[in-house]
């Protein structure tokens, strides 16, 4: 079946409407947790418990709930290294369901649901897990009919830890609902807003005796029914200390002072970098200089932060670019940018360690500020309030806060994005980080220009497979056989095939090709066409938007026909070669990022430009092999010029310009939070680097180009979780890759989780295509 966009719920239809202001930060470095004794319950084999929660601390067991009993206790917890969601009752031994989706994602929200339904008739009912609305494919053993679990039954419970002392959650909860006597639907606590992303819903029914309502202010319980909690080493009395767990970060968008906040990220540090307490606190763990960086990029607006020095001496505060090696102190790296400010008073950066005189020195406990103001490109540190004056100009680009240690374990810092109260006041104009308070994206709905869509085949003709749009560019893949990838658009017209993995010209199916309509794309099987709609094969359709069949472009040399959405940066192009050096009209009014050529004539190579190679116009790709980046010393591809605004060049090669051949080209340009192209330098671990693009991918798309090795390509709907993506290759007719853990797509970026050479070693390109943008995500 065809799925083209989650349906929107609620009365509106819209969702959002309702706003969650606080939550709780739980530290496990703190032992903090909450208790509450149940009393006997309305029905202790049916209950609903739903929360949201924002991950701090990963890959370590992490209690949400649980009873106070000795031995073999029933939890709700996430599970260790795994990372997993998990549900059992007597030890498992009663019940046990667990996630196959892990949940790494430290910089957005989840929803999670628990139902415990144990008198059920259907086994599979007797314990559902829901995760931002979707019911998760669970591994483990199904729930005795009419068991009994101990939680919701009369005895002591705990709330942010295991009943040992053990396992204590590090993280934000708010918003938690527990429903007793009542299995609920998550409709009931959530619900789709106009973008298809999942927000948080008041729930108005009933509670039952034991149920209780936390909406993230405290410990008292807001259902009515006075189920009260006791809290245990959570500070919320202290606001202006740096251990206050009274927290206005929150999964709403609420305003300029709520919202989801930045964090450290720790996907994005020195391997001897520990973050705890909310990913709030960075500290070196070794005698190697390292850093972590924030989960928020800066690439305009007046932003404001603290950072509460810990360690004395040897601690650096300040700001790093995309590429910056955390492996090293900021300002220091060699493969990007950092400008720091460090405790000797310093100002360091922006690469290789250079050191100026600056300002005073500070020690522990000092509290250091940071306006960036990417307006006007400057750079200023305060003291204790005190300002040290603008310490670097000329700052241009996407940076993020940073802070590290060089070369002393126990380095580094504390910090507030202004998720707590700030210990002084912001410059005038100068914002707290958080997702509220970043720039509204040109495109809120990704699906509205770039949608994957899965069908499986009947063998039917002229079956309308919907996409959210127009007909544009279709690009199709039998998942599970080794088919050609084809490639259909709207400009060269119905029936006409191209094929990703070979070289040949195109083809034209006439009446079994694919039909580009105005709801997305007709199918048709016959005896002469197995790729597109074969019973019982499973396929996947990849779809961009564009703007109709094209018009008249002469903007090159070369007159072309264009189909252009200058909203979401892409244009198909087509025009007739020449022979000699010229210059080819595009549409997108901005230069591209990203450009696949081929000869639709003869059987030629996909050639690919990038802004991403280190010289565009003299390098070069082939999209339909595993070929390396290659210098094109003659120019004879494009001429040794970049693209512009207006036009690409082509000189005379026959792949891209051989006189009266006809060619396509499919071009994209960069747009902010939904559409991103650019590289990345792997390392060589399964904890590879994290890549930040702003959004949450729904396509990835990318090749190792300092050796030999394919294209790779991942989706958020084939599976659609996070450690089972599977991979495809657009230079291989090869059927979808088997389950993998190479690459976690998340709320604003993607996390390479490989060692193998072909993710993670080298230079990479990429790009990659939004479902949401970051301001609007929520976490996988």
């Amino acid at each position: 079946m065809s799925i083209v966009k989650q349906s929107l719920v609620g009365a509106s239809g819209q969702g959002g409407d309702y706003t969650i202001n606080d939550s709780l930060r739980f530290r496990s470095s703190a032992s903090a947790y909450l208790t509450r004794t149940f009393s006997t319950p309305t029905d202790n084999k049916k209950w609903t418990f739903s929360f949201w929660f924002k991950r701090g601390t990963l890959g370590t067991v992490q209690t949400i709930l649980s009873p106070a009993l000795s031995g073999n206790e029933d939890q709700i917890y996430f599970t260790g290294a795994s990372d997993t969601f998990r549900f059992y009752i007597e030890g498992g031994a009663q019940g046990d369901a667990q996630t196959v989706a892990v949940f790494r994602d430290p910089s957005a929200w989840y929803h999670m649901i628990v139902v415990c339904d144990t008198a059920n008739a259907t086994a599979t009912d007797r314990a559902i897990i829901y995760v931002n609305g979707v019911r998760q494919t669970v591994t483990g053993t199904n729930f005795s009919l009419n068991a009994v679990p101990d939680i919701n039954g009369a005895r002591l419970h705990n709330l942010g830890r295991y009943q040992s002392g053990a396992y204590y959650t590090d993280g934000y909860l708010t918003e938690i609902n527990f429903i007793d006597g009542q299995a609920l639907a998550p409709t009931d606590f959530g619900e789709y807003d106009a973008n298809g992303t999942w927000k948080a819903k008041k729930y108005t029914g009933t509670y039952g005796t034991n149920g209780f309502y936390l909406n993230g202010v405290g410990v008292t319980d807001q259902s009515g029914n006075g189920n009260n909690w006791t809290n245990n080493n959570l500070n919320l009395s202290t606001s202006t200390a740096t251990t206050y767990d009274q927290m206005k970060d929150t999964p709403s968008l609420v305003d300029e002072d709520a919202g989801n906040f930045c964090t450290w990220n720790p996907l994005r540090k020195g391997a001897n970098v520990t973050v705890s307490e909310g990913n709030l606190k960075g500290i070196t763990s070794a005698t190697v200089a390292q850093s972590v960086a924030g989960t928020i990029g800066m690439s305009s607006g007046k932003w404001y932060w603290e950072v509460t020095n810990q360690g004395g001496s040897l601690s650096y505060t300040g700001i790093v670019d995309s590429t910056h090696d955390m492996g090293t102190y900021i300002g220091s790296s060699s493969t990007g940018s950092g400008y720091a400010y460090n405790t000797s008073g310093q100002k360091v950066g922006p690469t290789s360690g250079t050191v100026a005189s600056y300002g005073a020195s500070y020690t522990t406990n000092d509290v250091i500020g940071i306006a960036l103001d990417m307006d006007a490109g400057t750079l200023t540190f305060y003291k204790n309030n005190a300002s040290q004056g603008t310490a670097f100009s000329g700052i241009t680009g996407t940076w993020f806060a940073a802070v590290s240690g060089n070369g002393v374990a126990g380095k580094g810092g504390i910090v507030n994005f202004g998720q707590r109260p700030f210990a002084y006041t912001p410059p005038t104009g100068f914002l707290k980080l958080n997702t509220f308070n970043l720039p509204d994206s040109t495109i809120e709905d990704g699906s509205d220009y770039f949608n994957a869509v899965l069908y499986t085949g009947d063998n039917t003709s002229n079956r309308n497979i919907p996409t959210g749009f127009p007909g544009g560019w279709t690009w199709i893949k039998n998942r599970n056989l080794a088919n050609s990838h084809t490639l259909s658009d709207v400009v060269r017209g119905d029936g006409k095939t191209l094929f990703t993995n070979a070289t040949n010209a195109e083809v034209d199916y006439g009446a079994n090709g694919i039909d580009l309509v105005s709801d997305g794309f007709d199918v048709t099987h016959s005896a002469s066409n197995n790729l597109f709609n074969v019973s019982g094969r499973t396929y996947v359709a990849w779809n961009w938007k564009a703007n109709g069949s094209g018009s008249s472009n002469t903007d090159g040399s070369i007159t072309s026909t264009v189909s252009v959405s200058t909203t979401s940066g892409f244009s198909i192009v087509t025009w007739t070669g020449t022979g000699v050096a010229a210059t080819v009209g595009h549409g997108l009014g901005v230069a591209p990022d990203f450009i696949i050529f081929k000869n639709r004539t003869i059987a030629s190579t996909w050639i690919v430009y990038s802004s991403a190679f280190a010289s565009p116009g003299t390098q070069y790709l082939q999209f339909n092999s595993t070929l390396a980046l290659q210098t094109d010393g003659t120019g004879q591809f494009f001429n040794s010029t970049a693209a512009t605004s207006t036009v690409f060049s082509v000189k005379t090669n026959p792949d891209v310009n051989q006189n009266a051949s006809n060619y396509v080209a499919y071009c994209f340009s960069e747009v902010e939070g939904y559409s991103k192209i650019g590289s990345y330098t792997g390392n060589g671990s399964a904890d590879g680097p994290f890549i930040y693009t702003g959004f949450r991918p729904a396509l990835v798309i990318f090749k190792l180009v300092t050796v030999a090795d394919s294209w790779r390509m991942y989706d958020n709907k084939r599976l659609g979780y996070n450690a089972n993506n599977n991979v495809l290759y657009p230079n291989l007719s090869n059927a979808e890759g088997s389950v993998t853990t190479h690459v976690d797509l998340l709320s604003n970026g993607f996390k390479l989780k490989s060692d193998n050479n072909n993710y993670n070693g080298g230079t990479h390109i990429y790009m990659a295509f939004a479902e949401n943008p970051f301001k609007n995500a929520n976490a996988r």
